[in-house]
C-alpha cells in the first residue's frame, strides 16, 4: 500500500502503541500522505532511515501471528535541531498528532527538543500559515494525560494564541485496552519467530489484534473527520478509563503476581494451575466489576452485569493468548508504581470500599505483589507494609483510609500464609 490522500499525522515515541496502533491505522486508512514520528533512540532511528522508512510489526491473533509493514515513515530525532523544525513545519500541517511516550513526565523538559515545546511551535505556525484543524491523542497511561499536555503546551503561549488554539486544537484522553510488549532480546525475537522492526534493528514490536480504542468526543464547532477512522468517541472517558485500571490492568497484575508465586514465565502458562483464573475471573466481576457497576449504573452498557461479564471473558481469554506470550517479569516490574495509592491495587480496593463490596481477591494480591517486594521474610508482613506507607506518602491517602487498607491487607495475609501451607494449590479452596 502506498501513502496516499493529503492528511498529516505526527506522532511522539517510536514504540509499540505508536507502531502497532496510530502509524498501523493511519497507514491501512488510505487517508494519509505523510507518517512523521519523533524518537530520541539512535539505533532506532538509523535503523527506520536505513530501511527506507519501512517498519514491520507483528500482530497477535488468537491462532497466529500476523507480520505487516508499514512503508513511508519519516522518522526524526527532536534533538537535532533540522530535524526538530521539520517536526514544528509537519505539526503545522497535520490533522491528527499522537504522543506515546512512558509517561506524563515525558511531556515537558527545559530541553529545546522538549515534546511540549515542539506542539506549541508547530501549533503556532498552523495559526500563522491558516493550518488545518487538528486533534492530538494522548496515549500515556494517565487519566488527565491530555489536559496536562495541553496545560504544557498552552504555558507558553500568550492568551490570545491560547484562546485561537482551542478553537482550531483539541487534546483528547484515550482508554487504550491493546495490549503490547517490546522485545528486545534477539534470542526471544527468534523462538518465537517475531520480525524486527527492521533486518538491521534487533528490536521488535509485538500487539494484539485488538483495536477497539476509545477517545474523547471532538467537540468542534463544525464537523471533524478523523482520518484514524476505528476509534470510538465517548462524551466521559472517566468510567471506562476506571473499567481499564480497576478492572484489566488490576486483574492482568493479579495473574501476574500469582502466576510469579507459582513460577510461571509467561501468563498464558498460568492456565495450568488449577484455579488461578477462576480465582482472577471471581475477582474481575465479583469485586472491581460489581464495584463499578454499582457507581456507574445504567451510564453504558458495559457498566450492566451482562456488558460487563462480557468485557471480562474477553479479556481473560485475551490475556492468555498464547501468540501474545506476556512474560510474567514483563507485568510484574516496577511493583512500587502498582502498589501507589491512585494505582491497579490499591485504587480496587479502595473503590470496592466505596461501594460496600469486600475486595478480599484483590486485596489476596495484593499481598503476593507485596511479598514479591526485597527479600524480606514471609512471616516479616509488618516492614511490608510500613514501605507501603512509604509508598503512600506524597499521596492524598488520608490516614482513616489507610489504616483500612492496612486492616484489609493485614486479613488478607492470613488467607496468604494458609495458600502457603496449601503448597500453593487452587486458591478458591481457602476462599
Amino acid at each position: 500500500m502506498a501513502l496516499s490522500k493529503e492528511r498529516t499525522y505526527v506522532g511522539f515515541g517510536f514504540g509499540a502503541i505508536q507502531s502497532g496502533l496510530f502509524l498501523y491505522e493511519a497507514y491501512h486508512s488510505g487517508k494519509f500522505k505523510r507518517l512523521v514520528v519523533a524518537e530520541v533512540i539512535p539505533e532506532v532511528i538509523s535503523g527506520i532511515r536505513n530501511s527506507g522508512g519501512a517498519a514491520t510489526i507483528n500482530i497477535a491473533h488468537k491462532d497466529h501471528i500476523e507480520k505487516a509493514r508499514i512503508d513511508g515513515l519519516e522518522i526524526k530525532n527532536p534533538n537535532n535541531n533540522e530535524d526538530r523544525l521539520s517536526l514544528i513545519d509537519a505539526i503545522a500541517d497535520a490533522e491528527e498528532i499522537g504522543t506515546a511516550v512512558p509517561s506524563v513526565d515525558f511531556y515537558a523538559t527545559d530541553l529545546p527538543g522538549s515534546i511540549h515545546r515542539i506542539i506549541a511551535a508547530g501549533l503556532l505556525k498552523k495559526l500563522k500559515n491558516n493550518g488545518p484543524r487538528a486533534v492530538i491523542y494522548t496515549a500515556e497511561n494517565n487519566n488527565h494525560a491530555a489536559e496536562i499536555l495541553e496545560s504544557k503546551v498552552l504555558s507558553l503561549m500568550n492568551s490570545q494564541e491560547k484562546k485561537n488554539i482551542k478553537s482550531k486544537v483539541q487534546f483528547l484522553n484515550t482508554v487504550i485496552g491493546k495490549m503490547s510488549q517490546v522485545i528486545t532480546k534477539s534470542n526471544d525475537i527468534k523462538n518465537r519467530d517475531l520480525s524486527p522492526i527492521t533486518s538491521n534493528l534487533m528490536r521488535a514490536f509485538l500487539v494484539e489484534s485488538f483495536n477497539k480504542i476509545l477517545i474523547s468526543k471532538i467537540k468542534f464547532k463544525a464537523t471533524f473527520e478523523r482520518g484514524i477512522n476505528v476509534f470510538i468517541e465517548k462524551d466521559n472517558l472517566i468510567p471506562f478509563e476506571e473499567a481499564k485500571l480497576f478492572g484489566h490492568n488490576a486483574t492482568h497484575a493479579l495473574i501476574g503476581y500469582l502466576g510469579l508465586v507459582k513460577g510461571a514465565k509467561y501468563i498464558a502458562d498460568v492456565q495450568d494451575f488449577p484455579g488461578i483464573i477462576p480465582f482472577a475471573r471471581s475477582a474481575f466481576f465479583e469485586e472491581s466489576g460489581k464495584s463499578l457497576i454499582r457507581k456507574y449504573d445504567g451510564l453504558d452498557e458495559l457498566f450492566t452485569e451482562e456488558g460487563y461479564r462480557s468485557y471480562v471473558n474477553d479479556l481473560l481469554e485475551r490475556m492468555v493468548n498464547p501468540y501474545l506470550m506476556d512474560s510474567i517479569d514483563r507485568v510484574t516490574r516496577d511493583v512500587e508504581r502498582k502498589l501507589g495509592w491512585n494505582d491497579r491495587f490499591i485504587g480496587t480496593i479502595r473503590l470496592c470500599f466505596s461501594q460496600g463490596i469486600n475486595p478480599r481477591r484483590f486485596a489476596f494480591g495484593t499481598t503476593a505483589a507485596l511479598l514479591s517486594m526485597g527479600d524480606t521474610p514471609l512471616d516479616n508482613f509488618s516492614a511490608k507494609l510500613e514501605k507501603l506507607k512509604l509508598i503512600w506518602k506524597n499521596s492524598s491517602a488520608s490516614t482513616h483510609d489507610a489504616e483500612m487498607v492496612i486492616d484489609q491487607l493485614s486479613t488478607s495475609m492470613n488467607d496468604f500464609s494458609k495458600w502457603k501451607n496449601a503448597s500453593y494449590n487452587d486458591p478458591n479452596l481457602i476462599f
